[in-house]
Formats: C-alpha cells, structure tokens, sequence
C-alpha cells in the first residue's frame, strides 16, 4: 500500500536525530547537497534552554510558563478599568516521535499526488533538469520547514537570532512519513501524478518507478454532495450505501495502515474536493450521539468528510480538514471532546486569502477604512470544476469571505458596532457596520493547476478620500496548499505529544480538541466553541511562536527592544 514505509523497523528516529548524515530510506546521502529545508536537526537538538523553569528529562521536556494578560471591565460612566492577570502552567512534550502516518482522503487529487512527489523526491534526492538548470527537492513553503523563529540575542554582538521553526521542539521530519490513503478515483498515483500536471516532467519520469505500484484505498462517494461533474472519476468506492458499513471499514483501513506499516501515531487529513454545507438539524448531527445514531441510519445529512472525522475522532488519530464545508457539524466537534480526540480545520490558507488577511489589517491598523473587497479567480484544476457547481462554491465563498471579520470588529472608531447601527436606525442589527465582500471562482481549464487571483481593494480616506488597490496574484495552486498539508500533519502530531497542567493541578491533560493553533493555515479556522476566530494572520502566527516557547519554558519576545531605547 505505501510506498514510504521504512525499510527496517528501527530506521525511524525523533527529529532530534541525525542518524550517520542519511535520511531514513537507508540511502547515504551528502548533506551539503540537501536544501535547507529539508535538512535535518542536528544530533542531541539545536536549542537547550538553561533555566531553572525548564527541564530536559529522558521522555520529554518539562517547562515552567506564565501566561500574562489583562481584564478589562467597562464601567457605568463608560470608563475602563484594566487588571492585571498571571496563570502558572506547566508543560510537558514527549520527544520520542516515533514512525508517524499520514492518510490523505484525495490521494489521488493535485495535491495528494504532489504530497506523495514531494516527499518521494526529498525521500531520495531526486533532482531534475528545467531551462533554468539543476533543480533540488525542498519544502519551500512550508511554515515549520522554511521560515524562522527569534529565539533571543546574542550578547557579544546584540543581534538578533533566529532558529528555523521545526528546530523549536522534536517534530517529525517530513521525509520520515508513511503516506497514503483514499479517492474516489482507482486511478494508480503515477498516472494520477501525470494527470494533475502539476510538477515539471523531468521529475515525474524520474518519480513514476516509485509512484506506479501504488493505489488509493476505496473511499466513499455520496453524489449529493460534490458536484455532478465529479461522477466520472468515482470509480473506487467502498461498496454499499450503509454509511454505518462505511464508517467501520474506513475505521479498520486506519488500523489496518498503522498496523502494516508498525507506525506509533497517524493523523488524517482531508484534500478531496468541497463539498456543500450539510444542515444542521436538531436530533441529527447536533449532538454526538444523534450524530452516530444519523450514521447508523445512513440519514442524508451526513457527509463524506464527517464519516472520515467520526472515523478518526473514534480511532484516536487527529483528522484536519482542509477543504472549507462544515466537516465539523455540532454532534462531531462534541463527540472529538467525548472522545478527547484531535480536529482542525477549515480549508487551507495558501494565496489569496493569505495576501486578504495581511493587507485588510494593515489597512485597518493604518487608520484606513476599506469600504468593499472584492475578490475574482479562475483556476483550470479539479478543484476549479468542482467548484462551478454553485453548492460547492457557496462553501468556498463562506469561507473566503469572513477572513476580515475580527480585524473589522476590532476597530469600533472605523466601523460602527451593532448597537450603535440599531441606535442609529431603531432597526435590530445583529453584525456591526463592515466592508462589501464579494467572492467570484470560475473554472477555466486552460490555466490548469495555476491560479489567478485578483482583489480590489476599494477605501475611505481623509475628509472623504478614496483609494483603490488592485492586486494581480498568479500562483501554482498545489504547490502552495501541499506545504501547508505537512505543516499541518506535523504540527498536529507535535501536539499530541504536548501535555499541560496549571498550577496547584496534580496531574497532566491533553489539550483542547479543537487544534485552534493550526489557524495559520487555515482560511475558517475552527476555534472551541463560544470563542471568537482570530483571521489576523500576525496574531495567528504570535501565538504559535509563543505555544512553542511556553513549551520551552521561555517567554515570548515582542518588538519592544527596550534595551535600544533607552539610555
């Protein structure tokens, strides 16, 4: 089934390793040759932290953190009374990673065929030839293998320092995964790769040896909803329309993969295509146990990708959902609770959006009033053709559009709250005053798997001033969304691994279900219920850093740099 699975048992070691200068196929391998990206952490790890709240034990990392912030209450007379607040935690990560899983429901799409390229090319340093010359496999992209974290100063110089992300605590090397997973389409990946037309040729003829004996498993396919236009690829499917059936042998096709390939932890994550929201409807998925009860009577309502979270909730693996419906229906983010188990989600964050959220808050913070966003774009990939069936694209429309919301509700002297818009106009106002979003996808095949991607960006200025921003954005859709699948994949593993207690507390728990840290990635990121989204692409990113330093007992260093401001 997997071609990634490691030639022997053993050959699988903790990102803290670097096992005789080879990676874990077994094959030697120069590292002056490796991209940076794909480099390996140096033996023993590259940061130890001298603290008396921070301790290196033989299972893991125990540290000691503050978690600082402030309560503020509005008084009568309009006032703001701001305290204080100081939570002790202690924070325990195991280092062992062990030989780690990861299953993709779409294998056989654009992006799981370049997930499987990706890490096969890196897997073997496998390079190839373009008109620009030699070539070499890397994780550029990716937030956790290509970008860098401040990790303090250097006091001899005062300079800055900086680590790579993945060398903050131990995580699973990207090329040490054992992948595979489902499709609809029997399609054996070679020729799915070859079909995506994603990745130069040179590299798929050097790839399609490793790639040609292998096969998705069987997924499942409910017409109601993906697009019409998908039924001709629906070719492998798990028999039967007994969604009860369909939940326990995708359950035992996880065990079964985990077992096969002696992995100690997997994680799931869905790239197949959008499908339409599902209702939410009282008795059905609005709680666990209605949800499981709806499964078992096949009812309409529940989805492909809510069958593959329950799946996954109920086996223990954390399930991601990178596509933008509501996988995450009531009944199932309560039964990831039950069940203590792992779920992020919704749609990767890798262009458009990514560009929306940045610039809208800069325009905010500048004191600007952006007064509509309009967004267009046309792709040629499958994504595109499902997405012209207008249920799926209502889904991807949601989610594209609410990535300003908080930063537009964080300035109330711009924009108008709810209640100053019902005072105004004596007509109840659920949602405060907000910028026109407008979001537009069409299908054009000859673009293929490059995206185009342009936004009006239409504001208010000084004394009645306008300003108009366009932005023209050209990007290769695959090869942004696959490094965000291993960030994703590696992240939520890493945080299997964490472990928490606050103060005064004897023992060690789990944290939430809903991996909210993943948020970066994310265009609709799912948070714990009854607490707000954060779409601010600085703030998501703030506290990642900061959960990666707590995790090392350190405290997180902002921009203030006191030291060059005073005498």
């Amino acid at each position: 089934m997997s071609p990634t699975a490691l030639h022997s048992v053993d050959g699988h070691h903790d990102s803290f390793s670097l096992p005789n200068n080879t990676i874990s196929n077994g094959d030697g391998i120069d590292e002056s040759k490796v991209h940076a990206t794909a480099r390996r952490t140096p033996e023993g790890g590259l940061i130890k932290v001298e603290s008396d709240s921070t301790k290196y034990e033989e299972q893991g990392i125990r540290a000691k953190f503050t978690d600082r912030g402030a309560d503020v209450v509005k008084n009568a007379d309009g006032r703001l009374s701001v305290k204080k607040t100081e939570t002790n935690y202690e924070f325990f990560t195991k280092s062992k990673v062990g030989k780690v899983g990861l299953m993709l429901v779409g294998f056989g799409g654009n992006n799981g065929t370049t997930v499987l390229a990706t890490h096969l090319a890196n897997k073997h340093q496998i390079s190839w030839r373009t008109k620009d010359g030699e070539q070499q496999p890397n994780y550029i992209g990716s937030v956790v293998r290509a970008s860098t974290v401040r990790l303090g100063i250097d006091p001899e110089t005062g300079k800055d320092v900086f680590v790579p992300l993945s060398d903050m605590l131990p995580m699973v090397h990207p090329n040490d995964f054992v992948i595979g997973g489902w499709d609809i389409s029997g399609v054996s990946m070679d020729k799915a790769m070859i079909r995506a037309k994603v990745l130069e040729w040179d590299l798929q003829r050097q790839l399609i040896p490793h790639m040609e004996g292998v096969k998705p498993l069987p997924s499942i396919y409910y017409p109601d909803f993906i697009a019409a236009n998908q039924a001709d690829r629906a070719d492998n499917l798990i028999p039967g329309e007994d969604k009860q059936a369909h939940l326990d042998h995708i359950r035992a096709d996880i065990r079964k993969f985990k077992s096969d390939n002696e992995l100690d932890s997997v994680v799931v994550l869905w790239t197949a295509n959008t499908e339409r929201y599902a209702d939410i409807i009282p008795g059905i998925n609005d709680t666990s146990d209605n949800l499981l009860k709806a499964i078992q009577t096949s009812h309409d309502e529940v989805s492909p990708s809510t069958v593959f979270a329950v799946a996954s909730i109920l086996e223990g693996v954390p399930f991601i959902n990178g596509s933008p419906q509501n996988t995450f229906v009531p009944g199932c983010i309560e039964l990831a609770e039950k069940n203590q188990s792992f779920i992020g989600g919704d749609d990767f964050k890798s262009g458009q959006t990514k560009v929306k959220s940045v610039l809208a808050e800069f325009l905010v913070n500048a004191g600007i009033k952006p007064l509509s966003i309009s967004s267009y774009n046309h792709l040629g990939n499958n994504d595109g053709k499902n997405l012209s069936s207008h249920k799926q694209f209502r889904s991807k429309e949601i989610s594209k559009s609410s990535v300003v919301d908080d930063m537009v509700a964080a300035n109330h002297v711009l924009y108008k709250t709810a209640a100053e818009l019902t005072a105004e106009t004596g007509e109840i106002t659920k949602k405060g005053e907000h910028p026109d979003h407008i979001v537009v996808i069409k299908h054009v095949p000859a673009v293929g798997d490059s995206k185009r991607a342009i936004d009006e960006y239409y504001s208010e200025l000084l004394m009645g001033g306008r300003n108009v921003m366009n932005i023209f954005n050209e990007c290769e859709d695959s090869l942004l969304a696959t490094p965000l699948i291993f960030d994703l994949a590696i992240l939520a593993e890493l945080l299997t691994r964490v472990t928490y207690k606050p103060q005064g507390e004897n023992e060690f728990k789990p944290l939430y279900s809903v991996l909210s840290l993943l948020s970066y990635m994310l265009k609709a990121p799912l948070v714990k219920p009854g607490t707000d989204v954060v779409n601010s692409l600085n703030r998501q990113r703030n506290a990642l850093e900061t959960f990666l330093k707590a995790c090392l007992g350190l405290e997180h260093q902002g921009d203030l740099l006191l030291n060059t401001r005073i005498w």
